[in-house]
């Protein structure tokens, strides 16, 4: 247990921090999971949907620091590929 006033401090810091991060990881997969079933539905249009919904979510993730951009660029490109894939099957 730290003894020193600001080290008691950093670590209440770290604690409301530690549990916003994990708010927003959750939020972000939450977002994910739904773009992902409306893929596996196979309805272009609701997976369009939750997409547009989704990215905003998963790239505020970023802009806070939770995650690091290019994985946010490389889910929505991919995500966004799957999607465009549905109408040529």
């Amino acid at each position: 247990m730290a003894n020193i006033a600001s080290a008691r401090k950093r670590i209440r810091q770290t604690e409301r921090r530690t549990a916003r991060n994990t708010a927003r990881m959750s939020r972000m997969r939450t977002f994910l999971k739904k773009v992902e079933t409306a893929i596996a539905s196979g309805n272009k249009e609701e997976a369009n949907a939750a997409l547009k919904v989704a990215q905003p979510e998963i790239q505020r993730a970023a802009t806070k620091g939770v995650v690091h951009h290019n994985l946010v660029a490389r889910k929505i490109s991919r995500l966004s590929a799957r999607i465009k894939a549905i109408a040529t099957v």
